[in-house]
């Protein structure tokens, strides 16, 4: 694959990345979804809003922004990293709302579900079972990345390189939970309860 091409490639995923699928969703809905909730744009703050269902919708329609871009490139799994990374970068840095995006936890889970899906699995299965217990999507989501970090050379079975490719990854959506780390432990963050 040529230089050109990657770049073209990382650049249309970006694009494809800035998508705001939660604003979608919540102004069908006739809400403005950065004005409620934490004020978010994304599937977190929707489900707090709107419940599991919608929590669902934007999960997976962010996730495919990851996840369809590396699939395709699974045969260049460099390249695929890569894309991945820019369709979170496009997801948290949008060029398209003055770089104020999301969070990139279901566009990296996108990016996992195409290079690791064991690991999707045990990753969605461990931040289920934290945010039911805590009550904090933001605690659950702090924890996947480093589990993801532990497994993927553990269970993963590729080369080593693709460990420090995802703390790469992992630190893109780290970064954008800073604030919510500050907040946890303040002990004033906000909580997600799908009862509604």
């Amino acid at each position: 694959m040529s230089p050109a091409v990657i770049a073209l490639a990382v650049v249309v995923v970006y694009l494809i990345g800035t998508i705001p699928n939660a604003i979608i969703v919540a102004r069908a809905k006739g809400l403005d979804i950065t004005a409620v909730g934490s004020g978010n744009p994304g599937a977190s703050n929707i489900g707090r809003v709107l419940g599991f269902k919608w929590f669902a919708v934007v999960f997976v329609l962010d996730a495919a922004k990851g996840a369809v871009p590396a699939v395709i490139l699974l045969g260049h799994r460099p390249v695929a990293y890569l894309c991945g990374a820019a369709a979170i970068v496009g997801h948290n840095w949008p060029v398209t709302r003055r770089f104020k995006g999301g969070k990139g936890l279901a566009t990296g889970a996108g990016v996992l579900l195409a290079l690791f899906p064991l690991i999707m699995v045990i990753c969605a299965a461990s931040w289920f079972v934290v945010q039911k217990v805590s009550k904090k999507a933001a605690l659950a989501s702090v924890l996947v990345v480093p589990i993801a970090l532990v497994l993927i050379p553990t269970i993963g079975g590729h080369d080593n390189w693709e460990l420090f490719a995802f703390i790469g990854i992992g630190a893109l959506i780290e970064i954008r939970h800073v604030s919510n780390i500050k907040r946890l432990l303040s002990g004033t963050e906000n909580s997600l309860d799908f009862k509604k």
